[in-house]
C-alpha cells in the first residue's frame, strides 16, 4: 500500500491450515454424499401391484411405495378412487382430489408433475402410500 510516498507492507495471513481445512471440507462432503436417507433406513422395497385405470381410463401400474399392505388392498382403493372421480366426489376443476377413500386420502397430481415425473396419483393413509404411475408402452 502506498502512504505519502512510502510502501507499507500488508500482513497476509499464513495459509499453513488452509490445506488442512479444504481436506476436511473435502472429506465431510465426501461422507456426506455417501449417507442418504433410503441407506439410513435400509432399502425402500417397492411392490408392483399390476395394472388399475384412472377415471379417465388411463392404465396404470399401482405400487405400494411404502408401508405393509396386501395388493388386493392398493387395487381396490385405486378402482374406489377412480370411481370416486368419476361420480363426481373430487373436489376442484378436474377432480384433483383430495378425496377420502376407505379411509385413504387419494389426490391426483398435478399436470406438470404428472408429464415429467409420469406419477398420476396417490393414496396415503398414515404411514402407507399407494402411487398410480402411468403405464408406458414400449
Amino acid at each position: 500500500m502506498h502512504t505519502r510516498g512510502r510502501w507499507t507492507q500488508i500482513s497476509v495471513p499464513k495459509r499453513r491450515h488452509t490445506g488442512h481445512i479444504v481436506l476436511v471440507a473435502l472429506l465431510l462432503t465426501v461422507t456426506a454424499g455417501c449417507t442418504s436417507p433410503s441407506s439410513a433406513k435400509g432399502t425402500l422395497a417397492v411392490t408392483d401391484c399390476g395394472l388399475a385405470r384412472t377415471a379417465a381410463n388411463v392404465p396404470v401400474h399401482v405400487e405400494v411405495v411404502m408401508g405393509h399392505l396386501s395388493c388386493s388392498t392398493a387395487l381396490s382403493v385405486e378402482k374406489k378412487y377412480a370411481s370416486a372421480i368419476r361420480s363426481g366426489l373430487a373436489p376442484g376443476n378436474g377432480g384433483g382430489g383430495p378425496v377420502k377413500v376407505s379411509g385413504w386420502t387419494c389426490e391426483g397430481y398435478a399436470t406438470p408433475v404428472v408429464l415429467h415425473t409420469g406419477k398420476a396419483s396417490k393414496c396415503v393413509d398414515g404411514s402407507d402410500e399407494i402411487l398410480a404411475i402411468l403405464a408406458t408402452t414400449t
